[in-house]
């Protein structure tokens, strides 16, 4: 299924509306919501929409019963095709048939649809034409693919998760908004929650020898 590698592309005369409406609108929509679905109609932009619904179960703080792991690696094997270049996202056919339904319930959507207005509110164009050079877009890869590595391997019930996956998040916004303030945010956040991550595990690690 092929999809452009463009996704910080600018929103074209035809779609003016801010995105937090469009994609408010889809997930209301009857349309296909399967991940399939979505590559269809957010063609341009799908890498960094992905990237954003995938990832933002884990970084809202409402129970996933798991499921996050799964959005996880389908998010791990997205950044490594964004990484090595490719122009058109490849999901096996059993994946491009999950229903994004099925892990955004309606409590998370709104939830979702608040966070990026709140974006919308600070974003300007800022470097917009930057966020579509290839070797850029092969590093933000790098950036999210580490990231959701730090968010999957995060302790289960620890919320150790959620700065990581918040990071990949800030990211998504930052391509599809053309701003690369929201990067730097992104960047950021996903770093402080990876040394927040290893200052728990290394305490945790201290304490488990002291006790041993």
């Amino acid at each position: 299924m092929a999809v452009s590698r463009q996704i910080g592309k600018h929103q074209t005369p035809n779609t003016p509306e801010p995105f937090s409406k469009v994609l408010q609108a889809w997930l209301k929509s009857g349309k296909d919501k399967t991940l399939g679905g979505l590559i269809t109609v957010f063609a341009e932009k799908s890498f960094a929409i992905i990237f954003l619904l995938l990832m933002a179960l884990p970084a809202l703080p409402i129970p996933t019963g798991g499921i996050t792991h799964v959005t996880e690696i389908i998010t791990m094997l997205v950044c490594l095709e964004l990484i090595v270049g490719r122009d058109t996202i490849w999901l096996p056919k059993k994946w491009l048939k999950l229903d994004t339904s099925n892990f955004l319930s309606s409590k998370s959507r709104v939830r979702l649809i608040g966070v990026i207005k709140w974006f919308e509110k600070f974003s300007r164009r800022r470097f917009g034409d930057m966020l579509t050079l290839k070797p850029v877009l092969s590093l933000i890869g790098v950036i999210v693919l580490a990231l959701t590595v730090a968010a999957f391997v995060a302790p289960p019930f620890s919320g150790l998760d959620t700065l990581p996956a918040l990071g990949v998040v800030a990211i998504s916004l930052a391509l599809i908004l053309e701003d690369v303030v929201f990067l730097i945010a992104g960047i950021t956040i996903g770093v402080a929650g990876m040394a927040l991550e290893i200052s728990a595990g290394a305490a945790l690690y201290s304490g488990l020898s002291h006790l041993l």
